[in-house]
């Protein structure tokens, strides 16, 4: 079987905001696409008592539309990975995947941070998830090639005065003898929030596996993603993707465009001095596809990946985003614990070697995004929209700061 030939891919986490159209993604090239997932989003959505913008279908219609519009079936199964072990296993021997891409993860930094309820789910969710999918493969016995969605924030957000490799560092030991060493390691994890300290554990989860039992593995550190809909998504109302614009589980740049859509001031966390790495929805989906026709060699390390194509600070992406809509900056106080003003170079050569062409912040593809929000925006509920999940006791019994509020951007904000 060729790289490019049709593949049975179990996708776990398969009715997901990154899922959802990597799914459709694959199964349109004509893989055989089994999707697996308990849909703790769609119940995350219940507690949060926030719906995405864009409604989104049962995953039974999802599928029957699908069906109906390209003729391709893909199969559900409802089974919460992390706990249902013995289903995991025999559904893998069941449906013996050539490849398993993992998206079975809780992905919001900001919920991860809420509660100690909210960060113990997601330690016990995303570490229990990612040693039963690596435990199953190796109990069935199958050569199954696993795709991980990990996080650019595995590295942390700064620079050493170097571009951050893809996933491993070249150093160089003196030993007693005076002799001076040569090695290759992960490079050091630095994570901001529980939600990225599981994904650092999933590295180590990864390096272990595939040295004691020789699993296949490739592990994306993905960027925030932005956008909403791929091809397949738009080919049907019914197959629309998620439009998260809350402010546990809104990203970024898709926030502001929600915001601009409906009037409200643009919310910048800080003096919005984040330097953040992005990769448009488009993208991501070509990313898992080029990563399936690129697997590693039996006996290969674990194949890294920094899934990205561009980097902006978060106040430079406001600006943007304030002269084509004619929204208002708003400065706000910063939830998060972290440096008010960052760099961030990291290196993305792997996927354009490998035939990645980036979809960039071009006004068109903005505008776009813009127009399906304002398209919803009669399904938005504004008191959402402020980040109130803290990442430190102090914040959390609101200590008074001077930032606090909404304060109109000034010219010499930067």
């Amino acid at each position: 079987m060729s790289n490019k030939e049709q593949k049975k891919i179990m996708i776990l986490g398969g009715d997901g905001f990154c899922g959802w159209p990597t799914s459709l993604h694959l199964s349109n090239l004509g893989h055989d696409v089994v999707i697996v997932d308990n849909l703790s989003r769609r119940n995350i959505d219940n507690e949060l008592e926030c719906q995405s913008l864009t409604p989104i279908q049962p995953i039974g219609t999802r599928l029957k539309v699908w069906k109906d519009v390209s003729g391709q079936s893909i199969k559900f199964y409802n089974i919460n990975i992390a706990n249902d072990y013995e289903l995991l296993l025999d559904l893998v021997k069941t449906e013996q995947p050539d490849v398993i891409v993992h998206f079975a993860e809780q992905r919001s930094a900001p919920y991860s941070m809420k509660s100690a309820k909210h960060k113990r789910y997601t330690v016990d969710n995303n570490l229990n998830a990612t040693n039963n999918v690596l435990s199953a493969i190796v109990d069935s016995g199958l050569d199954v090639h696993l795709v991980h969605l990990g996080t650019m924030g595995v590295y942390g957000y700064g620079t050493a005065g170097m571009k951050i490799p893809e996933g491993y560092l070249d150093i160089e030991v003196p030993t007693e003898t005076g002799e001076r060493i040569q090695q290759q390691i992960l490079y050091p994890a630095n994570p901001g929030s529980i939600y990225h300290m599981t994904k650092t554990q999933d590295q180590l989860f990864f390096h272990f596996y595939n040295k004691n039992d020789g699993i296949r593995i490739t592990d994306l550190h993905q960027g925030i993603v932005w956008g909403t809909n791929t091809r397949e998504t738009m080919l049907d109302e019914r197959l629309i993707n998620r439009f998260d614009y809350d402010g546990d589980y809104g990203t970024v740049l898709n926030r502001f465009l929600m915001q601009a859509a409906i009037g409200y001031p643009l919310t910048v966390h800080g003096t919005g001095g984040q330097m953040r790495a992005f990769i448009h929805i488009q993208d991501t989906v070509r990313c898992i596809q080029l990563a399936i026709e690129n697997p590693p060699s039996k006996g290969d390390r674990v194949m890294i990946f920094n899934q990205m194509t561009e980097t902006h600070k978060v106040r430079d992406l406001a600006e943007l985003v304030a002269r084509l809509t004619g929204t208002e900056i708003a400065y706000v106080h910063n939830p998060r614990k972290e440096a008010a003003e960052n760099e961030l170079h990291a290196k993305h050569e792997l996927f354009l070697e490998r035939g990645l062409n980036p979809t960039t912040l071009a006004e068109g593809v903005l505008l776009e995004v813009t127009d399906v929000a304002k398209r919803y925006a009669h399904r938005a509920d504004i008191s959402k929209i402020p980040a109130t999940s803290t990442w430190t006791k102090e914040q959390q019994v609101g200590v008074p700061d001077r930032n606090a509020g909404y304060v109109k951007a000034d010219s010499d904000r930067g």
